[in-house]
């Protein structure tokens, strides 16, 4: 237990850090005669540059949580701890302040006149986006902004972005593009959906590198995670959000970025119809048997039943059927808590802005350390060997589920 205990703050305390920048806008001469005309023109007035390019680095690690499911055994080694439970679900008002790139440890200001509090991360049911992992929103919402003020610095240019090593290094590859024909305002949404798009494939990679083996602490094995079916929506609801809070300009230092994600987070979770904690504790038991397996302790690969190899920049919730509610000894009482004309809200983000295609001018680029080699052996070398592209990870996870299935089968023999 106390072993548990131990790696589970290390990973937390691994979230933690100081990141701040602070940028400022500097209008152009279009911006300011429009300021001071007697007719305020909007548009020529938000047409201004950023000055100050931030310290803002890459966030070094994902937010530790969490594995599908809820009320978990845990197993060390052969053991698994008795009476012992990882429970991981939260209400929308449990959520706690958004801090970039930290972890449970954090404590931030929700409002500028609130008390401090952590993040509480963990998962919640809604009734349009199906169950929502937070660690997952918030961790591609910090890459976007943090790709954001990397990417708008040298628009237009050829460069490359390092990313945080998992099964090996990792860049992003970005071609020159002509932008003197651009406003500034053209030029920072560029930028805006750049980031977003590429913060995204950064959440694709990681679901590819926890089913080869990538491990965040190395006791800890993280393929019990790997194409869980809430992840890559998740990731997908924090890169959008993130879009709404550089478009209207609120990320221009640490402290406003935290306290609007905390208020978008929470309005954007409301719009998705959120259960409350019991509900959702409560659905996660309908779908015992049937999406995961509560008699598998972490982190056995067994526990997740349900995976989700569908990557791409679109998006759908997987919503718990209401066959499977009504079926429930409880089925009657729980179908009253839900909402029955609520639709799956399905996410998309943009493949071209303004006549330019996204994935032609930045492309994520990943090579395979020796150590991950074995475990890409099912797929064939050419997707690989020399390294590969985020165009080859749908390729890379349709294999990985043949192999998935493959052993599902041998077992079931």
């Amino acid at each position: 237990m106390k072993l548990v205990v131990v790696w589970l703050g290390l990973m937390l305390l691994s979230g933690c850090s100081s990141n701040d920048w602070q940028v400022r806008s500097i209008p152009n001469e279009a911006a300011i005669a429009a300021a001071l005309d007697d007719q305020l023109d909007n548009v020529a007035v938000a047409d201004f540059d950023l000055l100050g390019y931030p310290k803002a680095r890459m966030p070094q690690a994902v937010r530790p949580c969490c594995a599908f499911g809820t009320g978990h055994k845990v197993k060390v080694g052969p053991t698994t701890i008795p009476f012992y439970r990882f429970a991981n679900t939260v209400a929308l008002d449990d959520i706690g302040p958004h801090a970039f790139e930290a972890g449970n440890f954090s404590h931030q200001k929700g409002l500028p006149d609130g008390s401090r509090g952590g993040e509480n991360n963990g998962m919640i049911y809604t009734q349009q986006g199906g169950f929502i992992d937070l660690a997952h929103v918030r961790d591609t919402a910090d890459n976007t902004v943090a790709l954001f003020y990397l990417i708008q610095r040298q628009l237009g240019e050829s460069f490359q972005v390092t990313l945080p090593d998992e099964i090996g290094p990792r860049h992003i590859q970005f071609q020159a593009v002509d932008t003197s024909a651009m406003s500034a305002t053209e030029r920072r949404e560029l930028a805006i959906h750049l980031a977003a798009r590429q913060a995204y494939f950064m959440a694709e990679a990681h679901e590819i590198a926890q089913w080869h083996g990538y491990r965040t602490l190395a006791p800890w094995s993280e393929e019990v995670s790997a194409y869980s079916p809430e992840d890559l929506y998740s990731n997908m609801l924090g890169a959008k959000i993130a879009i709404a809070l550089l478009s209207n300009n609120l990320t221009m230092n640490t402290e406003l970025y935290n306290q609007h994600m905390t208020q978008w987070l929470a309005a954007s979770l409301a719009y998705l119809q959120p259960v409350d904690k019991a509900v959702t504790n409560e659905l996660f038991a309908v779908i015992d048997g049937h999406w995961w397996d509560s008699s598998q302790p972490l982190p056995s690969k067994d526990l997740l039943i349900k995976r989700h190899y569908q990557l791409g920049d679109k998006q759908s919730p997987y919503l718990v059927p209401s066959t499977l509610i009504s079926a429930a000894t409880d089925g009657e009482s729980l179908m009253q808590s839900i909402d029955s004309g609520a639709q799956a809200k399905t996410l998309s983000l943009l493949r071209e802005y303004n006549g330019i295609a996204l994935d032609e001018i930045a492309v994520q680029h990943l090579s395979v350390a020796p150590k991950y080699q074995p475990s890409f052996n099912h797929i064939p070398a050419h997707l690989w060997q020399q390294g590969f592209t985020h165009a080859d990870f749908s390729d890379i996870a349709r294999h990985d589920e043949i192999a998935d299935l493959e052993q599902a089968q041998k077992v079931e023999q």
